[in-house]
């Protein structure tokens, strides 16, 4: 009954922002409304199943009527060339609604305590990934690298932070900040910088202090350290020792006078035992001063 009810206020709320999406066309061919294309989109995510839509214009065809048309409102079925034509030129901003909905309904059922983690922490990992790359289609919104053969990389990226659990196979998807190749500069330059535009985006949605941030190696240092703290979140990043060479240089000299802790402990992982040492220590610093 509650995931059913989540699943209702998703809808209308995707409802909202899909009448709210920008029509391209000009002439009168508007057979189709954009508000199909967008449901039939989500109808091939939502199900995961790249012929979703194939079978479902069978079922329209055959029966007069479909799955899609039942569970999502669908009232015609575009054609896949017809849906990339109406959602291509979208701003994905439009959609940000959905996540930050899902996430309070998802508060309010206490549905969110399933992914709660230790002293009831919610987790967020976020990471960089690629979305699109070709050397031949490119748009206003590609990032370019330049390749050893001369050739330019076109390519898209962003952030996508998604709230996890140790042991959960499920994730709970939030909203994505995008790399532009309007913040000028490379693309790890860019990544910061998209982090920083998402957690500032983030301040004050979020209970103070009851998330925390994982990232790699990228995100730890000390001003998006301290933009973290700024906006309420708890962070746990990785830290390289190529990158954070006075830290690591404390920590070996702690150690090599008996000050950082130590643990040794044996796991079996289904085929032989393994033995897992871990050291920690507090309160080093994260860079020289």
């Amino acid at each position: 009954m509650r995931a059913s009810k989540i699943f209702d206020e998703l809808m209308e709320e995707m409802d909202r922002c899909f009448e709210g999406l920008t029509d391209p066309r000009s002439g009168e061919n508007t057979r189709y409304e954009i508000k199909d294309a967008a449901l039939s989109a989500f109808g091939i995510f939502f199900t995961q199943s790249s012929s979703f839509l194939a079978y479902q214009r069978m079922l329209e065809e055959r029966k007069g009527k479909s799955n899609v048309s039942s569970l999502f409102g669908v009232e015609r079925i575009p054609s896949d060339n017809q849906i990339r034509n109406l959602l291509d030129p979208q701003e994905p901003e439009l959609l940000y609604g959905v996540f930050s909905k899902g996430l309070k309904a998802l508060e309010e059922s206490g549905r969110l305590e399933d992914f709660s983690s230790y002293r009831g922490q919610v987790l967020i990992s976020c990471d960089g990934t690629g979305t699109i790359s070709s050397q031949k289609i490119q748009c206003s919104n590609c990032s370019r690298r330049e390749l050893a053969s001369g050739e330019t990389l076109y390519t898209h990226y962003a952030i996508l932070p998604v709230i996890v659990k140790a042991g959960e196979s499920r994730v709970l998807v939030l909203e994505p900040e995008f790399i532009t190749p309007q913040d000028g500069h490379e693309k790890q330059d860019c990544e910061r910088a998209a982090i920083k535009r998402w957690v500032q985006r983030q301040a004050g949605r979020y209970a103070q202090y009851k998330y925390t941030l994982l990232g790699d190696d990228l995100y730890a240092c000390q001003p998006i350290c301290e933009l973290f703290l700024e906006a309420g979140f708890n962070f746990i990043l990785v830290c390289q020792p190529e990158s954070h060479v006075a830290l690591y240089e404390q920590v070996d000299f702690l150690d090599r006078n008996g000050q950082v802790e130590q643990l040794s402990m044996r796991h079996w992982n289904g085929r032989y035992a393994e033995i897992h040492h871990y050291r920690w220590v507090n309160e080093v610093p994260l860079r020289r001063g």
